[in-house]
């Protein structure tokens, strides 16, 4: 079936039977991920919301048939116990939607010095997949949100961290870029286990993850009006933003297309090429050094 820009998650799931299944999500709560809950849920999937917090998850999701549990991407030790716990129930993993994520942040410093974007974006979600792979059965999907990506963006690898002279918006794309990076090299090391990665553009979508960014910023960079109203086109709700991300986690059409960037539910770019390759293997490798897993590596065991 084919779907477009106006689609929204329940369209995509309409007549898509999910019972039986367990799907993680993080950032499960609010905004577009909330709506992918939502979503998941309502065609029978029994979802599990970890969440930096949890009091707040429990109230928005109260009626949805969701569990949740307590996690900060910006902590190494908060996912390990995450994992830990949930590794300790026993239960498969049918899709993982590595969804929470933070946008134009003023500096900040987390673990041992990490930027901000790329520590909580692509780390935090990097160490949580690769410590639940041992619950992901075979033909399980992960999905990573991305958002817009450069055809010539790049990791910047003298200084990923950007300790000298920091951007918020460069960060941002970097991190983003991570993502996309992130689920191809997942996908290929996965696919003698036979699960998958895919990243996906929710494309523009108010939500909270602008907190960061003032009124005056957003009605300057023509996104919103004064009253606060969008004024881009391209705007869509957050049950049309979180389409892509459930088609991609369960579509039978991208059985054979592992690796792919999504865009209004069709595969906008199969990041096959050599350059990304190299890229994200080279991205891969950094992950590893830095947070000390690596779930594909010989001999390897989460500590």
């Amino acid at each position: 079936m084919t779907f477009t820009i106006d689609s929204s998650a329940a369209d995509v799931l309409a007549g898509v039977d999910l019972h039986g299944k367990l799907a993680v999500v993080t950032g499960g709560y609010s905004g577009l991920g909330l709506a992918t809950t939502r979503a998941l849920a309502g065609a029978g999937a029994h979802v599990v919301v970890p969440a930096r917090r949890p009091e707040v998850a429990q109230k928005a999701l109260v009626g949805v048939d969701a569990e949740v549990d307590e996690l900060d991407l910006a902590d190494l030790g908060s996912v390990a116990g995450f994992t830990d716990r949930f590794l300790g129930s026993g239960r498969s993993i049918d899709i993982v939607i590595a969804g929470a994520g933070v946008m134009a942040l003023p500096e900040t410093r987390v673990g041992p010095g990490w930027e901000g974007h790329f520590a909580i974006n692509h780390l935090g979600h990097y160490a949580l997949v690769n410590r639940l792979v041992p619950a992901i059965g075979e033909g399980g999907r992960v999905v990573v949100v991305s958002s817009g990506v450069s055809p010539t963006g790049t990791v910047q690898w003298d200084d990923v961290h950007f300790e000298h002279g920091y951007d918020k918006w460069a960060a941002y794309a970097q991190s983003k870029l991570a993502n996309a990076l992130f689920a191809a090299r997942f996908d290929l090391l996965g696919r003698a286990r036979g699960v998958h990665g895919y990243s996906v553009n929710p494309g523009y979508i108010l939500t909270p993850l602008q907190r960061h960014l003032t009124h005056e910023e957003m009605v300057g960079s023509g996104w919103i009006d004064d009253a606060g109203n969008p004024l881009l086109p391209e705007f869509r709700s957050p049950e049309q933003g979180a389409a892509t991300q459930v088609w991609a986690a369960t579509s039978p059409e991208l059985a054979d297309a592992g690796g792919s960037y999504c865009l209004h539910c069709a595969v906008a770019r199969p990041f096959d090429e050599p350059a990304d390759q190299e890229q994200a293997a080279r991205l891969w490798a950094l992950s590893a050094e830095l947070t000390g897993v690596d779930a594909f590596a010989a001999g390897d065991s989460p500590s």
